[in-house]
């Protein structure tokens, strides 16, 4: 049921918002040029790699691809067509064409860098377990106000109590997040933490 309602999904969000892809493609295009696209080698499920999509938010330049994810709202790296596409999460939509080719889902831990990956211990592996998402349960609880950590908390919580469900409610709140903004829900970070205790996680 997972599979059939990524391919359903994602196929109709990409015709949906194809008006929206359009609209950045060129803002993008006008304000910095070519190329339109990120690509980036990230980390799947079991640690397969895969080539991850994403709208150019940053002016060309040569900062090492494992500080990508460090780059916040503000850099002057950042470019102002860029800066509207992170905080409206429009840069992410490529990725439904990594949902349609499998290898992504829309709900799951997000995928990084295989460099991270090399380096995980034996509990940030679990994160692997499952495909990774365009959006998942460290994304609606916090996202980018939380430390690496509480987000391996999250995304463990989640592969050990992933259900359809759950991912409608992803699904939901990723939608409100969109529109009032990430902030950190001490609820849903504290069962994570209990839930790491209780599985013989230390901390």
């Amino acid at each position: 049921m997972k599979r059939v309602l990524d391919v359903l999904v994602s196929g109709a969000a990409l015709l949906a918002a194809s008006p929206v892809l359009a609209l950045a493609a060129a803002g993008i295009l006008l304000e910095d040029g070519r190329p339109l696209l990120f690509v980036q080698p990230r980390a799947g499920r079991g640690g397969r790699v895969f080539h991850a999509l994403k709208f150019r938010t940053m002016r060309v330049h040569q900062v090492p691809a494992h500080q990508m994810a460090q780059v916040r709202a503000g850099d002057p790296l950042v470019t102002r067509v860029g800066s509207v596409l992170r905080r409206l999460k429009v840069d992410e939509l490529p990725q439904l064409v990594n949902v349609l080719r499998g290898d992504m889902s829309l709900v799951g831990p997000r995928p990084t860098l295989p460099e991270q990956v090399a380096g995980y211990d034996a509990f940030q592996r679990r994160r692997l377990e499952v495909t990774p998402g365009l959006t998942g349960w460290a994304q609606v609880n916090g996202n980018t106000e939380l430390d690496w950590p509480e987000r391996i908390l999250l995304d463990v919580w989640y592969v050990d109590h992933r259900s359809l469900w759950l991912d409608l409610r992803i699904l939901a709140r990723t939608l409100a997040v969109v529109v009032g903004g990430e902030r950190v829900r001490s609820g849903p970070l504290e069962q994570a933490r209990l839930h790491a205790h209780g599985s013989g996680r230390g901390g």
